[in-house]
């Protein structure tokens, strides 16, 4: 049986209040027993509301659990989405503080952005790569309010799939100019390999996951629009972020961008 509203508020409070206090909240599945993935994206839907309400501007959306061992851990056959938002967004190299995430995770991406709509009723590969203007090397830096990542699939889905910031490079391609599925990815932690992967870690292909957000934004009537970027899913594993850190991520036929974290960190607590 489906949440009671009254459940699914309370469930999105306590996230929210996590993502502005640094204290991180048990599992969600585990204090809200019976949460389902409808009830998850509600919960996901009341925070965007909030965010929107605050000021914020939505840029695109972010694919997540595109890799089919993660999906495996996770007990789903699919991927999930959240909603990429104005001031998550950080150019090449420029510093990030420590202080606006939450326990802090690398993963190098394909970005894409839209230069037509995505509104048929069923989008195709074909509608995708037409409405494609080009493509950019990016890392996502992911992030959990549920203390120790402790997390299942409604866990990450109510948590905005478990966005936290991102950072594109400065270097558009065209879809022609790179063969996604091949282009090798290397991820650098100072000068010193830490995730290595390709396209094809990315659901075979990340137009593949492109298309899969597509025809699901369609569906729910909230169709991809022209200028909207999406994050496509990780190209290899995730790392640990800590203070100081710099990562740069190389893939072929793409570029390479950098991301930069601050010496300071927030001291975060866990809930009780």
């Amino acid at each position: 049986m489906p949440s009671q509203p009254a459940v699914l508020a309370e469930a999105a409070d306590a996230l929210w209040g996590a993502a502005k206090t640094g204290h991180y909240i048990p599992p969600l599945r585990a204090t809200y027993p019976g949460l389902d993935a409808a009830d998850a994206y509600a919960i996901q839907r009341r925070n965007t509301e909030r965010r929107l309400a605050a000021g914020r501007r939505v840029v695109g959306c972010k694919i997540g659990l595109t890799a089919r061992a993660v999906q495996a851990q996770l007990g789903v056959d699919q991927p999930d989405f959240g909603v990429l938002f104005d001031d998550m967004s950080f150019g090449d190299a420029e510093p990030i503080s420590m202080q606006r995430l939450h326990q802090p995770k690398v993963e190098a991406e394909i970005a894409f952005v839209l230069g037509r709509d995505l509104d048929m009723s069923n989008p195709g590969h074909a509608d995708v790569v037409k409405a494609v203007d080009h493509v950019l090397p990016a890392i996502e830096i992911v992030g959990s309010r549920i203390a120790g990542w402790d997390i299942r699939f409604v866990d990450t889905v109510a948590d905005n799939a478990s966005s936290g910031a991102f950072v594109l490079g400065g270097s558009p391609r065209l879809l022609r100019e790179v063969d996604l599925r091949l282009c090798g990815m290397v991820m650098n932690r100072r000068g010193e390999p830490v995730s290595v992967g390709a396209g094809a870690a990315c659901l075979g292909n990340p137009i593949n996951a492109v298309v899969w957000l597509a025809r699901t934004m369609a569906a729910l009537g909230q169709p991809l629009r022209a200028g909207d970027l999406v994050l496509s899913g990780a190209l290899g594993p995730m790392v640990p972020v800590a203070p100081g850190d710099v990562f740069e991520t190389h893939i072929n036929g793409l570029g390479s961008v950098k991301a930069v974290f601050e010496a300071a960190a927030a001291v975060a607590k866990e809930s009780t």
